[in-house]
C-alpha cells in the first residue's frame, strides 16, 4: 500500500515538473513565435501597420477589433532607439517584449501625461556608457531598459466607434521607431565670456 502511495505521488510530481519545464520551454523553442511570423511583414525598427483583425487570419492572437494595431520590431545592436507615439483621441498603449514574448515594460497616454509618448530604448550596457550629464530623470526623459537586444514594441489605438477607425490608424502611423544616429554628447557650459579690459588712467 505504501508502495502504492509513493508511485502515486512520484509520478504527480515528475508529470509537474515535465509539464512546468514544457510550458517555460516552450516560447524559445517555438518556430513560428510572434517575432518570426511578424518578420516577414515589418521592417525592422520602424513602425508598421498591422492589417485589422480577421477570424481566420490574424499575425496576432487575441487582436481586438476596435484597435488598431502598428508593430516596432527593433535591434539596439546598431544604438538605442528613439521611439515617439502620438496619442490618438480615445485610448492609446504602447507595449514591449523581449525576443521570446516576454513582457517587461508598457506606458499608455494617461500614465505618460502628454500628447506625444516619448522614450528611448536601450540596453543595460548602453544605459551605463551614457554620460552623466545625458543620463535624464525619467521627468524629461524617459528611458527604458531592454533585457535583450531585439524584440517587438506594439503599438495600440482605440477607435471607440468603427467611423472612428481611420483616425486611430493615422495616429499610429504618425508613429516613429528608429536608431539615433547621433552619439550621445554630455552638454558642457559656454567659457564665460573674458571681463574687457580696463582703461589705462
Amino acid at each position: 500500500m505504501i508502495r502504492l502511495l509513493f508511485t502515486i505521488v512520484a509520478g504527480v510530481v515528475l508529470g509537474a515538473v515535465v509539464h512546468l519545464v514544457s510550458v517555460l520551454a516552450l516560447p524559445r523553442i517555438a518556430t513560428q513565435d510572434a517575432y518570426s511570423r511578424l518578420t516577414p511583414m515589418t521592417k525592422l525598427n520602424a513602425v508598421t501597420a498591422l492589417p485589422p483583425a480577421e477570424p481566420n487570419n490574424a499575425p496576432l492572437p487575441f487582436m481586438d477589433p476596435a484597435f488598431a494595431i502598428a508593430i516596432c520590431r527593433y535591434d539596439l545592436s546598431g544604438g538605442p532607439i528613439k521611439l515617439a507615439v502620438p496619442v490618438s483621441q480615445a485610448y492609446t498603449s504602447v507595449s514591449f517584449y523581449t525576443r521570446n514574448e516576454v513582457a517587461y515594460y508598457a506606458i499608455n497616454d494617461r500614465s505618460a501625461g502628454r500628447r506625444v509618448i516619448e522614450l528611448d530604448l536601450m540596453t543595460e550596457a548602453q544605459h551605463a556608457e551614457l554620460p552623466e550629464d545625458e543620463d535624464i530623470t525619467a521627468a524629461d526623459r524617459l528611458i527604458i531598459d531592454s533585457p535583450t537586444t531585439t524584440g517587438l514594441i506594439v503599438l495600440k489605438a482605440l477607435a471607440p466607434e468603427p467611423g472612428l477607425m481611420i483616425q486611430a490608424q493615422a495616429s499610429l502611423a504618425a508613429s516613429s521607431c528608429k536608431v539615433q544616429t547621433e552619439p550621445a554628447v554630455a552638454k558642457q557650459a559656454e567659457p564665460a565670456p573674458a571681463p574687457p579690459p580696463r582703461a589705462k588712467r
